[in-house]
C-alpha cells in the first residue's frame, strides 16, 4: 500500500479551505435568538411598515419596522447588552445597542428618530428606556413612528425575528386557570 504502513490506509491529502462566501445585507451569518419579551414601544404598536430586505448591500429596501408612536413615547431597549452609538446620523437620533451573549459578531438593534437618554458604553437591561421618540421627520412616517432595525455585522435583519410568536399575535387575550391558587 502506499507510505502508511502495511494495513493503513493510504494517505489523504485535505481540501483546501474554503472561502467563506460573503454574506449579503439579508443573509444572516447565525440564527436570531427571540430574545425580546417586549416591543421598543407600546404594548402591542402597529407596524406600519414592515422589513424589506435589500438585495445588495447598497440596493433599495426597508432594513427595518417602522412601529406607530407619538413623539414624546419613550423607547426601550428590546433586550440586554450595551449601548454602541447614540448621537445623530444625517440629523436624526439613532442609538445602537450591541445584545448580549448573541454570539461574534453580536446581534445590534438601532432605534431611529429617538431623543437619547443613554450614552456609548451604558449597560441596558431588558425593558430599560433608552430615550424618547422625537419628532417625526421629512424622510419617514408623517404621523409619528420609530424605525426599529436589527444587524449581525453588516447583514440586515427582520427585527420582528426578536419577538416570540405569542408577542407578534394579535387578538384578544384569554385567562386561563392557575391550578392550586384559591
Amino acid at each position: 500500500m502506499g507510505g502508511g504502513g502495511e494495513g493503513a490506509p493510504p494517505p489523504v491529502s485535505a481540501p483546501p479551505p474554503a472561502t467563506p462566501a460573503p454574506a449579503t445585507p439579508s443573509t444572516p451569518t447565525a440564527p436570531v435568538p427571540a430574545l425580546a419579551r417586549l416591543w421598543p414601544v407600546g404594548v402591542r404598536p402597529v407596524v406600519l411598515r414592515g422589513w424589506e430586505p435589500p438585495a445588495s448591500v447598497y440596493g433599495p429596501g426597508h432594513r427595518g419596522v417602522d412601529l406607530a408612536a407619538a413623539p414624546g413615547d419613550p423607547v426601550r431597549a428590546v433586550a440586554a447588552g450595551r449601548v454602541s452609538f447614540a448621537g445623530p446620523v444625517g440629523g436624526l437620533g439613532v442609538i445602537s445597542v450591541e445584545l448580549t451573549g448573541t454570539g461574534a459578531p453580536p446581534l445590534r438593534t438601532t432605534y431611529e428618530s429617538v431623543r437619547a437618554s443613554v450614552r456609548k458604553g451604558d449597560e441596558v437591561a431588558s425593558g430599560d428606556v433608552v430615550g424618547f421618540l422625537a419628532e417625526p421627520g421629512p424622510r419617514h412616517c408623517a404621523s409619528g413612528c420609530l424605525h426599529w432595525g436589527l444587524r449581525r455585522g453588516e447583514s440586515y435583519l427582520d427585527p420582528l425575528s426578536l419577538l416570540p410568536p405569542w408577542l407578534l399575535r394579535r387578538g384578544p387575550s384569554r385567562l386561563l386557570p392557575v391550578p392550586d391558587v384559591p
